[in-house]
């Protein structure tokens, strides 16, 4: 009531103003509405907005760019995809949709990982978290379904939910165990997705300070994360040649060389010594990833 009785006071000596002054009042009103208005809706999108009507701005500083794509993007024609550029430099690396859940494989995984490879990018693949399956169930079925080679980046685990019945300590406990089992079969430390905040409150622990980070902070200049991170999607409204809808854009933090440098390496010769004999293990002769 206090409000309305302000807000009726307010009116009233705005009639009494002369007309002049009333009219220099709501010019001033309505500035200070428009400064409002553009600064608590228009200038934190503008980066989407840009990238929607064809005049896309992409983070400065960074020359390693890459996408993420999974059945939502449809047929891709790699052909076109594989000389496309982003910000004058060439696209580097695609990640691609594998499995989610414990039963759940992209319709078109198969494909694009196959055709990512053939058409000489760097790739992924990832698992996108479900909780409604145990993380045991999901990180063997992401195993068995998805063969890492050498030259393929570390597999990745795309978290974005945690259930409001389930405390932080146990939504933790379940996010290691498929990174160790994980971890455990391809021998390399999986790559962690997330959005900027939802780290900052439910993945804030030492415990996966050791995982390489890919941190979604969209339309925006510079990455509001301020600790270690190996990429960084900016947007969801890129746009690429040979894809038919808006892809998630990334770039790596980082050099080329260092963008190699995260992959799966090639595996070395192992020589036995015994007194016995001397007896070589070769890659071939090894345990394969789908062992």
């Amino acid at each position: 009531m206090k409000a309305v009785r302000l807000l009726n006071r307010l009116i009233q000596s705005f009639c009494q103003l002369p007309g002049r002054a009333r009219w220099t009042v709501g010019v001033l009103v309505m500035i200070a509405y428009s400064w409002v208005f553009y600064a608590a809706f228009v200038a934190p999108t503008g980066f989407r907005w840009r990238a929607i009507y064809g005049d896309p701005d992409y983070p400065k500083g960074y020359s390693i760019h890459g996408i993420d794509i999974s059945h939502h993007q449809g047929h891709i024609n790699w052909h076109r995809l594989r000389n496309a550029l982003v910000a004058h430099d060439p696209l580097r690396f695609v990640f691609v949709k594998a499995t989610e859940g414990d039963s759940h494989i992209d319709t078109r995984f198969r494909e694009n990982f196959d055709n990512a490879k053939e058409a000489g990018f760097i790739r992924g693949a990832y698992h996108f978290w479900s909780n409604q399956s145990s993380p045991r169930r999901q990180a063997y079925y992401f195993t068995a379904m998805v063969r890492l080679e050498p030259g393929d980046l570390p597999p990745v685990l795309d978290v974005e939910t945690k259930p409001a019945d389930l405390s932080t300590e146990e939504f933790q406990r379940n996010i290691l165990t498929w990174l160790h089992i994980v971890e455990d079969y391809y021998q390399v430390k999986p790559i962690i997705y997330t959005y900027y905040n939802f780290k900052q409150k439910y993945l804030n622990d030492s415990r996966f300070d050791g995982y390489p980070y890919w941190i979604a902070h969209y339309y925006v200049s510079k990455m509001g994360y301020r600790g270690p991170w190996k990429f960084w999607q900016h947007t969801d409204a890129g746009r690429m040649p040979g894809i038919g809808t808006y892809v998630d854009l990334n770039i790596y933090n980082g050099s080329y060389y260092d963008l190699k440098q995260l992959t799966i390496p090639e595996r070395k010769v192992v020589v036995i010594r015994d007194s016995a004999s001397r007896r070589e293990q070769t890659p071939d002769s090894l345990p394969s990833l789908d062992e």
